[in-house]
């Protein structure tokens, strides 16, 4: 199977065409549903019901093309009044296997509202395919301070003090709220889609759950985040993007690096 590709199509017409346990991780970043409510692929479902059956059929097939050590991040968000991803990994994890729920905190607070908290957050919900799955947590790391190295140094109730020294050095390991700072539109990283993420963040994920060498599978491309993320941490990745406006803006972002595009 040739990796390393856009693939230009509907989500789940092209996923039916990938063959089973290929992906080690997969990293959906889909439509909200009624969320971006200028956005028309957002909107695109007349009802609720409609919106939670798509996503049953789309994420059936990703578990399908998962291996069985892999795990799937998908992305979600409530909007205003819409509340309709709890309803989703209500649902999805009855049929699926639930890992995890990260918390993506981004760090500042967008659309106030006059009634009620300002929201600072989305949500990613994690499944797993199989009991044993690929996971690292030394990879998502973060680092003390020279300081604070020092300070806990001091704590005597530590006897082996270069062992105590070699964990600090390592630095803290990654609670499941994960805080990275959202895009501004004055970023550099930001390519024009309204709901484009972070490539540190998207390296977390990718870093904590795959191998070099390992394929990633994004269904919902849009910026080529995934992709770009996925090349500077040496996997391998497959993109799939049905909005041709999204495909030249990810074909222009990784065109800037030729390396990005490898001939697998």
């Amino acid at each position: 199977m040739k990796t390393n590709r856009i693939i230009q199509g509907d989500a789940l017409q092209e996923l039916q065409k990938l063959p089973d346990a290929v992906a080690q991780a997969i990293i959906a970043d889909p439509p909200y549903f009624n969320v971006l409510e200028n956005e028309a692929w957002d909107t695109q479902w007349k009802t609720s019901a409609d919106y939670l059956a798509w996503c049953e059929a789309w994420v059936a097939e990703s578990m399908r093309v998962l291996r069985d050590d892999g795990l799937v991040f998908i992305f979600g968000q409530l909007g205003k009044r819409e509340h309709t991803f709890l309803h989703l990994m209500s649902r999805l994890t009855q049929q699926h296997q639930f890992h995890d729920l990260i918390i993506w905190d981004r760090a500042v607070g967008y659309d106030e509202r006059r009634d009620s908290f300002t929201p600072q957050y989305e949500m990613v919900l994690v499944m797993r395919k199989g009991e044993r799955v690929k996971f690292n947590k030394d990879a998502v790391r973060i680092p003390y301070d020279a300081k604070t190295i020092e300070t806990y140094l001091k704590d005597k109730r530590y006897k082996d003090m270069d062992a105590r020294r070699a964990h600090l050095e390592a630095g803290k390991f990654a609670t499941n709220i994960l805080r990275v700072p959202s895009l501004k539109g004055n970023s550099k990283e930001k390519c024009g889609h309204p709901s484009q993420k972070p490539i540190d963040l998207i390296e977390k994920l990718i870093a904590c759950s795959t191998d070099e060498g390992d394929l990633v599978l994004d269904p919902f491309l849009g910026s080529g985040t995934t992709a770009a993320a996925t090349q500077r941490l040496g996997r391998q990745w497959l993109g799939i993007e049905k909005d041709t406006a999204y495909v030249q803006i990810a074909q222009k972002r990784l065109a800037s690096d030729p390396d990005l595009f490898s001939k697998s």
